[in-house]
């Protein structure tokens, strides 16, 4: 986990309800940011650091679902909290299909509003290990050559050498050799974990072109 306090990112129009929840929040050891509209959050979207959002649904201009909305197709990474006062299922039923971690209705006591938190700082901290994970096997695979590339998708395909060799116009030794550089370049122990990789990266075409080697 990281030592940077987490962001608790406050959007509600109401300044009494703001100045409340900030005053709980940094006496439980969160830093907050405060925005009376959801224009104001979008204004500064930062999900670099770890934290979550406490979202008010019903805001003159934009609403929380509208905000969500937003947010998801901009590729904003924090988790959501929908906090409100005028709630109601289809509402909530939408909110959580749309990704948000809880949907808390007003006023809401101080150990549901600091579980809710909690789960979704932990949900934001999973998902950062992993875009984390995902970045490092992408620069592996990018220390591979075009040829490896070629080789590699048709490996995790369940292709053997023989089969290799005779698709891409080139000699089975070859095809070995590239195998066993492929093996080092991407730190993979056995077939089932160069396979794995490939399944997080979404490597599963098969590759273009038969020159030889």
């Amino acid at each position: 986990m990281t030592l940077v306090a987490p962001v608790i990112h406050v959007v509600d129009d109401d300044a009494s309800f703001r100045t409340a929840i900030a005053r709980l929040l940094r006496a439980s050891g969160y830093q907050v940011a405060l925005y009376e509209s959801g224009d104001d959050l979008l204004q500064n979207p930062s999900s670099a650091e770890p934290g979550c959002i406490l979202l008010d649904l019903r805001m003159p201009g934009l609403g929380g679902l509208e905000l969500q909305d937003r947010l998801a197709k901009i590729g904003h990474t924090l988790p959501i909290v929908f906090l409100t006062g005028h709630g109601d299922i289809p509402a909530s039923v939408r909110a959580i299909k749309g990704g948000a971690e809880d949907f808390l209705a007003k006023p809401v006591s101080k150990k549901t509003l600091l579980d809710a938190v909690e789960r979704a700082l932990q949900r934001s901290e999973k998902a950062r290990e992993h875009r984390e994970r995902i970045g490092a096997l992408r620069t592996l695979v990018a220390t591979l050559t075009p040829r490896e590339r070629e080789v590699f998708a048709l490996v995790v395909r369940g292709k053997l050498n023989k089969q290799i060799a005779y698709e891409l116009g080139t000699s089975e030794r070859t095809v070995k050799a590239h195998r066993h550089s492929i093996m080092q370049k991407l730190q993979a122990r056995s077939l089932a974990e160069a396979v794995s990789i490939a399944e997080r990266l979404g490597i599963s075409a098969a590759p273009s072109g038969s020159e030889n080697t």
